[in-house]
């Protein structure tokens, strides 16, 4: 079985829509018509099983036609944001190397790559800590991890309802994206694509195909915070966080607003979702807000040195320039997240932050999440990060950058900081930015703010 068959097979007649957008709408047999079409038309130009081929195509039904044509060919999927730079592609083409590039059109290249059997698709690890790299995904990989995540869901599904549709708002150039279109064609649901995220169209979707729950970056959830002409998402009851991490304050601010419970998860683009959170376990342990939640099953964690590892029953075979993950695997099958964690009495995984990003202020650990969720108690920070800064006799000091909706002076910020923070842990400056540099996934570059305060004079 390939992912093909999650639209080739879906239980919908074909006279069933199955694929929406805000204004359109198209059914199951079109939707397979249209991605036989695909398949026909990159056999015509000369496109091989295993070969890769790339997709710049603007955010809708095209983009999951075309990701099922690939796959009918035999061929690899290579995503590419619609809106990347030319500069972007580029370096995308030259890693992948596919032999056809899907836009308007079907575009041949020349290209003598072949992928191993059974590569289904590359996707790109974030490039917060180095430069991104081509991720390989199996079919039989993917397919294991939808229903490892699908497993505890349909064990308190009502089976006598058909699925709600899967709301998709975020890039399926990306892999949130990609993940969740496929988990929501393996749970034989309809799928809902938003083409760019915008607050009114989401509360819209959500009204019109009654999602009750449903994925969302903590940068969107933070602008529907922050639009006054919202407020409701009814029957909205459950979100989960995606992309990158999550405040809780954001987090309190989303549920107190909307009474939308907030549900966070954890996994990385080489390994899937492995921890994560029920409705019932929400309901269960409303205490445990800001836990990623507990591992799912057959997915087995533990903690060395504070640094979380993981084994999944499967993760992928490498990278697409011949690396293997094995660098980062132990003998026992355990893969080093990089990310500093505790795991609870009660089994919940919290994350604490990355291995790189903990600022050593001569010898006391300074986790920069601590002190960002501090700022944000105050009602004019709107969003915060701190970053470690070179010092020459610490070694390293903290620096916050904060967004602010009102001015608020350094001595406010500090005190904040000292009234909740033991004294090692107060930053030594404070820089004020209209926003926080992220990557496409929404995470913080935190290596851009380590360049720009050297730029910039405490105020």
């Amino acid at each position: 079985m390939t992912l093909a068959a999650l639209l080739l097979e879906h239980p919908f007649a074909d006279d069933e829509p199955l694929l929406h957008t805000i204004d359109t709408t198209v059914t199951a047999g079109a939707a397979r018509r249209d991605a036989g079409a695909v398949a026909d038309r990159l056999r015509d130009a000369g496109v091989t099983p295993g070969q890769a081929v790339a997709v710049q195509l603007p955010n809708g039904p095209e983009v999951i036609t075309a990701m099922t044509g690939i796959w009918l060919a035999g061929a690899v999927f290579v995503p590419v944001n619609p809106r990347a730079t030319p500069t972007e592609v580029a370096r995308i083409v030259k890693v992948t190397e596919p032999a056809a590039v899907v836009t308007s059109t079907v575009d041949e290249r020349p290209s003598t790559k072949s992928y191993p059997d059974d590569t289904a698709f590359v996707l790109w690890t974030s490039g917060t800590t180095g430069a991104p790299k081509a991720i390989l995904h199996r079919h039989t990989d993917y397919l294991e991890l939808l229903d490892r995540v699908l497993g505890p869901l349909r064990a308190g599904a009502d089976r006598s309802k058909p699925p709600m549709p899967n709301l998709i708002p975020v890039s399926l150039a990306l892999n949130a994206g990609i993940y969740n279109a496929l988990f929501g064609l393996r749970a034989g649901a309809s799928i809902v694509i938003m083409d760019r995220f915008e607050t009114a169209t989401f509360a819209e979707l959500v009204r019109r195909f009654s999602i009750r729950s449903t994925v969302l970056p903590p940068a969107a959830m933070a602008m529907l915070n922050d639009d006054t002409t919202i407020d409701d998402l009814g029957p909205l009851k459950y979100v989960r966080s995606i992309t990158a991490p999550l405040s809780p304050r954001q987090a309190r601010r989303f549920m107190e607003r909307f009474g939308v419970f907030v549900l966070n998860g954890y996994g990385q683009a080489e390994i899937g979702e492995v921890i994560g959170w029920t409705a019932a376990a929400a309901k269960a342990n409303p205490d445990k807000l800001g836990a990623v939640g507990r591992p799912h099953p057959g997915v087995d964690i533990k903690l060395v040195d504070g640094v979380l590892h993981v084994r999944p029953p499967r993760m992928a075979v490498g990278y697409a320039g011949g690396d293997r993950l094995d660098d980062r695997v132990d003998p026992d099958g355990y893969i080093d997240t990089g990310d500093v964690a505790r795991v609870d009495d009660d089994g919940f995984v919290w994350i604490e932050g990355r291995v790189g990003e903990v600022i050593n202020r001569g010898g006391n650990k300074v986790h920069p999440g601590d002190v960002e969720e501090v700022l944000r108690m105050l009602p004019a920070v709107r969003d915060a990060a701190v970053v470690g800064v070179p010092d020459s006799r610490l070694g390293e000091v903290p620096v916050a950058f904060v967004v602010t909706g009102e001015d608020v002076s350094d001595d406010v910020l500090a005190a904040t900081c000292r009234a909740h923070l033991v004294p090692y842990k107060v930053p030594v400056a404070f820089h004020r930015v209209d926003a926080l540099p992220r990557s496409e996934v929404g995470k913080v570059l935190r290596s851009d703010l380590v360049a720009r305060h050297g730029q910039r004079t405490p105020r």
